[in-house]
Formats: structure tokens, C-alpha cells, sequence
């Protein structure tokens, strides 16, 4: 599962040479803070369209500028390696930035996917992928399966219990 887990310029190579054999990198990114249906499905869909996928997965820091002081709810560490531990991702990278704009363009995928949430033309790293002839895709948004769902439903939850 860790030997899943890789720094950039570590998967640059790997990359290379699963390329040259003739493999179709997929790549995916997100938080991924609490691991629900929503992702796992979203995970097994984005692999359906490649051979390897690759997922980056926001650090504590780039998460926390997204979501707030009080997230992430899982260390960077915990996510990438529950994340590893799904049959449907080949490799997990974490990256500092805001967005995956670097990675992507360090990896040089050939299929790009994201939720349904985000119209293909608002995809970070879609220039780059559509410059090599990749493909970019979205997939449908699993409707009531988000993180931050679930951390209401605890909130709301606890309150009851609490009072």
C-alpha cells in the first residue's frame, strides 16, 4: 500500500515507462478528506477510462486554504494511504499547491477526470492534457455523497445527542 504512494518526481519515471509500454495514465485529484460511496465510485469510474490511475490528493495545508482552519479531518498521510488501500488507484501524490496545475503538468496525463460538479472547461490542467491529444473528462457527482455532508450529518447528530 505506501509502495503505492509517491512524490512527483518519483512517478515522472514510473510514468514514463508505463507509458512507453503502452499504458493509458488516468489522473484524478481532491481532498478526499472522509473517504465515502461518492469518491470509491468516482475512483472506479475514473480508472474505467486508462490502465493506471494516479490520484493527487491536497496536503493539510493546500486543504486547509480551501476548506478552512477546521479541515482537513484526516492528515494528508491517512488520506493518501486509504486511498492507496483502494484496488481502483495504482499511485497516490500529494501536492502543496491550491490546485493541481504542477502536478498535472509534471505528469503529463493522458485522461483527466473530475466530478460532474466541474464543467470540462473550468478543468485545471485541461490545456496541458489536451495539448498532448488527452482527454478530459467528467463523470456524474454521486448526489447527497460529500464530506461535508457527512460532517453536518455528525454535527446535527452530536447537537441532538448533546442536548
Amino acid at each position: 500500500m505506501i509502495m503505492k504512494i509517491k512524490t512527483t518526481s518519483e512517478l515522472q519515471p514510473l510514468l514514463a515507462i508505463l507509458r512507453a509500454a503502452g499504458k493509458k495514465i488516468v489522473f484524478t485529484n481532491g481532498c478526499f478528506d472522509i473517504i465515502h460511496t461518492g469518491h470509491t465510485r468516482y475512483l472506479a469510474i475514473a480508472r474505467s477510462f486508462g490502465d493506471i490511475l494516479v490520484v493527487a490528493v491536497n496536503s493539510d495545508p493546500s486543504v486547509r486554504a480551501i476548506k478552512g482552519e477546521k479541515r482537513p479531518i484526516n492528515s494528508q498521510a491517512e488520506r493518501a494511504e486509504t486511498l492507496a488501500a483502494l484496488a481502483s488507484v495504482d499511485f497516490v501524490t500529494i501536492f502543496d499547491e491550491p490546485d493541481p496545475y504542477k502536478v498535472i503538468s509534471a505528469l503529463q496525463p493522458d485522461v483527466l477526470v473530475k466530478g460532474g460538479d466541474w464543467p470540462i472547461e473550468k478543468i485545471i490542467g485541461r490545456d496541458v492534457v489536451e495539448a498532448r491529444g488527452g482527454k478530459v473528462v467528467n463523470v456524474p457527482y454521486v448526489e447527497g455523497a460529500s464530506t461535508t455532508g457527512i460532517i453536518e450529518k455528525i454535527l446535527r447528530l452530536n447537537t441532538k445527542l448533546g442536548s
